[in-house]
């Protein structure tokens, strides 16, 4: 039987590998220059993709026009005088010509025209709105634009060039298996697929997506692992006279609603902090507090996650189904507190990816 493959992102920072300043900072204002290109270039490609969708519905139009949308070359109907997807990489590529590499650009259409597609059932029902793209967004680029990817020994780090632009990691304590990855892809044991670099606060990050094999457990289909999520305890899980509870209501509000009033005290106090670069320096312990809480809700959700699957795994179960989750849904929605304070979709994610890499049909119910 073959082996799923499932693609894995992992966030790693890079430093521009130049000894010269300023070199350094040529290099930075240039990658700068290609995410803020990257950003007009999205939303100008969805606008055109949605334009090319909406034409069925111009009812006010006369009756001979025609409006297929296929190459004219190949299809007596068709208002297009090239192939779909080229019509919008021709847009971007005439517009930004020369300020940005070609590759990127072509990765760029091409993921969103693949995205488009897959969300396009929803734009038209209505549950979905068209995509907006911010200015921090970042520019992809597939592995073929990586040369001289290597290990450096001495420095112990990776090091690569990205369209002339020499990078090296910088992992820190990596406690992670990003490490484990990059060594992978070296001997070739995986491989990587298109990925992003995203530029933040002046620091630069590689959104890598690795190629990995599905884990392969002895799960059997028959047996159900029934889960219901809710603030009072964040995960219950039974399987047939097997049961769980996942942490606590006052585990995991008791240091989230610490971190809220440190917030607020900081805030409070922030009248009285030392100026002298306006609102940024007043606001700079609540800015801290503020990733605080996000950083620990992310950490306790992903052990929350984790600590279940490993249940089911152990188990044998392969099929998890979340009961009873719309009703409790709508339920928070009702209650402030509770809204502000469950993050029930940030969890839905991690147990979905989770019980795909273990091989978990996952159930919402």
């Amino acid at each position: 039987m073959k082996t799923k493959m499932l693609s894995l992102t992992r966030k790693i920072q890079l430093n521009i590998d130049l000894s010269d300043y300023e070199e350094r900072k040529a290099a930075m204002a240039k990658l700068y220059d290609w995410q803020y290109c990257c950003f007009k270039a999205s939303n100008i490609i969805v606008s055109h993709l949605y334009v090319q969708e909406m034409i069925k519905e111009f009812f006010y139009l006369t009756e001979d026009i025609q409006y297929k949308l296929a190459d004219q070359k190949k299809d007596e109907n068709g208002i297009l005088n090239r192939s779909r997807i080229n019509t919008t990489y021709r847009v971007i590529s005439d517009r930004f010509k020369g300020k940005i590499p070609t590759e990127i650009l072509s990765s760029l259409n091409r993921n969103l025209e693949s995205a488009f597609k897959k969300n396009a059932p929803e734009y038209w029902s209505g549950e979905r709105s068209l995509q907006n793209f911010k200015r921090d967004n970042g520019f992809p680029f597939g592995p073929y634009s990586m040369y001289c990817f290597k290990y450096d020994e001495e420095r112990k780090c990776f090091c690569f060039r990205l369209f002339k632009i020499p990078f090296c990691t910088y992992l820190g304590r990596d406690f992670s298996d990003k490490r484990v990855l990059l060594h992978r892809v070296l001997k070739g044991e995986t491989r990587l697929r298109t990925s992003q670099i995203k530029l933040k606060d002046g620091k630069i990050f590689w959104l890598a997506v690795f190629d990995i094999e599905q884990e392969q457990h002895a799960l059997k289909p028959n047996v159900v692992a029934e889960a219901t999520l809710s603030l009072e305890y964040p995960i219950t899980v039974k399987i047939g006279s097997n049961r769980m509870t996942i942490g606590t209501k006052e585990e995991f509000l008791y240091r989230r609603l610490a971190i809220q009033a440190a917030r607020k005290r900081a805030m409070v106090g922030s009248v009285h902090s030392r100026g002298g670069h306006g609102r940024k320096r007043k606001l700079k312990a609540v800015e801290k507090f503020k990733k605080k809480e996000t950083n620990y809700v992310n950490q306790r959700l992903h052990v929350y996650s984790r600590k279940l699957i490993d249940f089911c795994v152990k188990h044998q179960a392969g099929t998890l189904i979340l009961l009873n989750q719309e009703a409790k849904i709508e339920a928070a929605q009702e209650n402030d507190f509770v809204l502000r304070n469950w993050n029930y979709y940030e969890l839905m994610t991690k147990i979905k990816y989770k019980a795909e890499k273990a091989g978990i049909e996952l159930v919402v119910g």
